[in-house]
């Protein structure tokens, strides 16, 4: 049988418009002078820059999160057999935590942990820095490198000003593509904070033993339920359809819902709920077809849903990440709240409804885009005979 190359990733993750752009394949495939596969548009499928110096090794198929090649070695790595059986993965303990860090509260979307954590394993020499993802408007980010406490803070986001953009920027996404940046970066050890897909990649990379996984010291995983993608024709729907300006957007935040955070208003007006069902014309159309929304395959997961304001929910998964939350508690970086088991267990039920919710959409999502496929298909056959 013929090995599945990048052009088998076109036909059947590509064409099916299921692509989730990590730039896996694009990360792994190219050295910083001679690039096979990028990103030609990086509101588009990485694409051939240079085929003819593809090596047809496989290994862009492998990584990729909608192949789902190497889901059984992941599924026996990570302590779980039945993703459809075990929505949140593998689970050693749940906490609902905070920073005791004012500035890491202040600036941070939550309880300020994941950055509060960052900053202690870069102070204790155990990474040299983190990829994270650097909020230049409420809807737009783009991936950077942190190796000090001001670079976490810088990328926290909450100091917001787009009215310069929106001049000149014509299109807005929540999601970027963190993994190509590995490629800039000679550290020894690396945190990388990433949605599922792109810690999926990541975790097959390092399966396979293939650069530059070999920098990830820790993957700290991000609560997913969908990004968002606007163009100018989107950015006005939104605003019309929501009653509010771009420009007067504070910050946003997902729990239960999409929060949106208003400038100069006062409680109740300050915050809007928007709730998912509403925000489908918006959402970057490969979200649609993601399964994982507690990240299953991090050391560590962090989300809001099921933390009270200004707490962050945390799910430690690997015996790494254990450690990791054992020494933040212990060293008193974070406190969390005490919690019995039944309080826990209530906690779990809330995020396994939300991640059911998250695979019934996908299952359903990729029943009609199959349709829609074999329909475009049939007509260009007939067109072609």
């Amino acid at each position: 049988m013929k090995n599945k190359v990048f052009q088998d990733l076109i036909k059947e993750v590509h064409e099916l418009g299921i692509c989730q752009q990590c730039g896996g394949c694009v990360s792994f495939c190219n050295s910083i002078e001679n690039e096979v596969i990028g990103f030609k548009d990086l509101n588009s499928p990485p694409e051939y820059i240079n085929k003819e110096k593809c090596l047809e090794c496989s290994i862009c198929y492998f990584i990729c999160p909608q192949t789902h090649v190497l889901d059984e070695d992941l599924n026996e790595t990570f302590n779980f057999s039945d993703f459809s059986l075990m929505p949140l993965g593998f689970v050693d303990n749940i906490y609902s935590c905070q920073s005791m860090d004012k500035e890491f509260l202040k600036y941070g979307t939550d309880g300020g942990v994941v950055n509060t954590i960052i900053n202690y394993l870069i102070e204790k020499k155990i990474i040299n820095g983190a990829i994270v993802a650097k909020t230049k408007s409420p809807f737009s980010r783009e991936a950077t490198i942190a190796k000090t406490k001001q670079d976490l803070i810088n990328a926290s986001g909450t100091k917001l000003d787009i009215s310069p953009q929106l001049d000149t920027v014509q299109k807005f996404h929540t999601y970027i593509s963190s993994l190509p940046k590995l490629r800039h970066y000679k550290f020894n050890k690396l945190a990388f904070v990433g949605t599922p897909c792109q810690i999926y990649t990541i975790r097959c990379m390092q399966s396979l033993g293939i650069i530059p996984s070999e920098n990830i010291e820790v993957c700290l995983g991000l609560f997913c339920y969908e990004n968002f993608f606007f163009d100018r024709t989107k950015l006005t729907q939104f605003e019309k359809q929501f009653k509010i300006k771009f420009k007067n957007i504070q910050r946003i935040n997902i729990k239960e819902n999409l929060i949106i955070e208003l400038k100069n208003h006062k409680a109740p007006q300050k915050k809007i709920h928007v709730p998912f069902e509403s925000l489908t014309d918006y959402m970057r159309p490969a979200c649609g077809v993601c399964k994982d929304f507690t990240n299953i395959y991090a050391d560590i997961s962090f989300g809001g849903l099921g933390s009270e304001d200004k707490f962050t929910t945390v799910i430690t998964r690997t015996k790494k990440g254990k450690d990791i939350v054992d020494r933040a508690i212990k060293t008193g970086i974070i406190k969390c709240l005490r919690m019995d088991n039944t309080v826990k267990n209530k906690m779990k039920e809330k995020i396994t409804q939300y991640s059911q919710s998250k695979i019934t959409r996908t299952e359903q999502n990729m029943i009609n885009k199959l349709k829609s496929w074999k329909t475009t298909s049939a007509i260009l056959t007939n067109d072609e005979t």
